[in-house]
């Protein structure tokens, strides 16, 4: 009964920002790591940032400095703040998370950005 839902996604131009958001609801008894991933036309589903349950947060080497991650624990929540877009990001973001220690994802939000 764990879903996963994101939000936030849309269409923005070179440099704007957009925030996405992915809330997980269900039969919660633990959420532990949790974190966005994107995959783009043609191309292998990459790993964008990751965070702990205490705030440890892992980034693509690529995307440090633009990409935030952040979550709210007692909201099932994990956002990602994106700044400076570029059109390279491009691509459907998927949200994870590891809850009552099983791995699930989202179905994905598409981020266009235009050049």
């Amino acid at each position: 009964q764990v879903q996963l839902v994101e939000s936030g996604g849309g269409l923005v131009q070179a440099g704007g920002s957009l925030r996405l958001s992915c809330t997980v609801s269900g039969s919660i008894f633990s959420i532990r790591a949790m974190g966005w991933y994107r995959q783009a036309p043609g191309k292998q589903r990459e790993l964008v940032a990751s965070i702990t349950s205490y705030g440890t947060t892992n980034y693509a080497d690529s995307l440090k400095g633009r990409f935030t991650i952040s979550r709210d624990n007692a909201k099932n929540t994990v956002n990602l703040q994106m700044n400076s877009l570029k059109p390279e990001d491009t691509a459907v973001y998927y949200c994870n998370a590891v809850v009552n220690y099983k791995e699930y994802w989202g179905q994905g939000t598409q981020v266009t950005v235009s050049s």
